[in-house]
């Protein structure tokens, strides 16, 4: 029954603004000024387990698909009309009433006012299109937070109609309004998750998570750090949510943070965790797609033994004997980019203690630690591009670390699957961003010398030779 679902997407609508709202965060930052409570930093080595809530994973598959834990929106009224004639449904099955019409992205919700709104939901992120399908769980790679959301929050605010509708919109446009600068990029499929939720974090009082106006604590950096959407199917297998070790403990906390844009009170906030540890409890049942093409049996079980030989320690086995060690793994021994983990370790006494002080982290540790989690290998072959930062386009291209561009874009928004180096085809370039005259075609460019989003590290496979290199991706086709 929880196998990952797979629905036939259509065009999608206007969902951008709302998008950027609903996100799995992948790091917190920090910031003076909040209560003092200590913060724990983690040691490189295996992160211990943590209890989690029960839930009815039936019921969190339900609540995913038509609950919205972001309570403010755009009045339905006003979507309509500023979006056009109504989209046919998508196929996704379980959506009820407003929702059975709405883009797999959005989802209805009556406020107390009596509105119908319509508001993100988690699915913008971590659902996308593979081989002409819709992957519940998988990161969205071409995501395009390159635009300014205040333009088209604006636009739609045209067709507001009356007191209560205008009350709404105007709560949502400002709460928009308060996280823009921090939810823009300049580059297609950079994700600014940590940035949006240390922005509202912010504007939020941590014991009565009350919204004020004036940011109650220094807001973080303009600079905002990418993030690759990790996918949902490898939940069950983490002790930490996130990339650098941090997210311990209860994890609903964590994926229910992106209510922070509208929830004003601990009330509030009760009732959607109420509710959430079941989406925990359905995401942790979600199951890798299988590999779609041809496999050659023998070449992968060459490779499966030398997986054994070089990859279990960090990455895990698979299989009868399945175990993922769970293992924080130490910059200068990983040598990846080191800018997301460096940010949040830094920093940690400001914004890991509002969280650690907040109701979102009453049963949680952030824990930020100087290193980067060596992730589970389910369904590796379909997350392109790779590492944390999606500097990598290919896994050929992880395992040979002098084939990596230094300088790439995606074919197109819809590219073909390169079944010889494993991820989506991309075209390699001599120059950067200033070689193209329109900036819609430079937020396609990625820019590896850019600080964050550096492609340097995880050279385990550069000693392999070709013939290894070649079982090595045949036996990840199968994992």
């Amino acid at each position: 029954m929880f196998r990952n679902l797979f629905v036939r997407p259509r065009r999608r609508l206007f969902v951008g603004s709302l998008s950027l709202l609903l996100i799995m965060i992948t790091g917190l930052v920090a910031c003076d000024g909040a209560p003092p409570v200590d913060v724990t930093k983690a040691e490189p080595g295996p992160i211990p387990e943590s209890p989690q809530r029960s839930g009815d994973a039936q019921a969190g598959y339900e609540a995913l698909v038509n609950r919205a834990v972001v309570t403010c929106g755009l009045p339905y009224h006003a979507y309509a009309a500023s979006s056009g004639a109504p989209e046919p449904t998508y196929g996704l099955e379980g959506r009820r009433g407003r929702n059975a019409e709405l883009p797999y992205a959005l989802t209805a919700f009556t406020a107390a006012s009596g509105v119908e709104l319509v508001t993100s939901n988690c699915l913008g992120c971590h659902a996308a299109p593979l081989n002409g399908e819709l992957v519940i769980g998988l990161g969205n790679a071409f995501l395009d937070f390159t635009a300014d959301p205040v333009m088209a929050v604006e636009g739609a605010g045209a067709y507001v109609e009356g007191e209560a509708e205008v009350a709404e919109w105007q709560r949502w446009a400002d709460r928009i309004g308060a996280i823009a600068p921090w939810s823009m990029t300049d580059t297609i499929g950079a994700n600014p998750a940590q940035a949006i939720t240390l922005a509202l974090m912010a504007h939020r009082d941590p014991e009565t998570l009350a919204w004020s106006e004036e940011p109650l604590l220094p807001l973080p950096s303009r600079e905002v750090l990418p993030a690759s959407v990790p996918p949902w199917w490898n939940v069950g297998k983490k002790h930490a949510m996130f990339y650098n070790g941090q997210g311990r403990g209860d994890h609903v906390g964590y994926m229910m943070l992106a209510s922070t844009t509208c929830t004003d009170s601990v009330a509030e906030s009760r009732e959607i965790d109420a509710w959430f540890k079941d989406v925990r409890a359905y995401l942790a049942t979600l199951e890798a797609p299988a590999y779609p093409y041809p496999i050659n049996a023998e070449l992968a079980a060459q490779g499966e033994r030398l997986f054994t030989s070089e990859c279990t320690q960090c990455h895990g086995r698979y299989g009868a004997r399945a175990r993922y060690p769970n293992e924080l793994v130490a910059l200068d021994e990983v040598g990846t980019d080191p800018a997301l983990a460096e940010a949040a370790y830094q920093h940690a006494d400001r914004f890991a203690r509002w969280f650690n002080a907040s109701f979102y982290g009453r049963n949680a540790d952030a824990q930020p630690g100087l290193g980067y989690v060596a992730p589970p290998l389910d369904g590796i072959w379909a997350t392109a591009p790779y590492l944390h930062n999606g500097s990598v386009p290919s896994l050929a291209a992880l395992l040979e670390s002098s084939q990596r561009p230094r300088y790439w874009r995606f074919e197109s928004a819809t590219p073909d699957y390169d079944q010889d180096a494993l991820g989506w085809r991309y075209q390699r370039l001599e120059q950067g961003r200033e070689q193209f005259a329109s900036l819609e075609e430079q937020k396609w460019v990625y820019d590896t010398t850019r600080r964050g989003y550096g492609n340097q590290g995880h050279d385990f496979g550069d000693p392999l030779d070709d013939d290894e290199r070649r079982a090595l991706l045949e036996y990840l086709k199968t994992l």
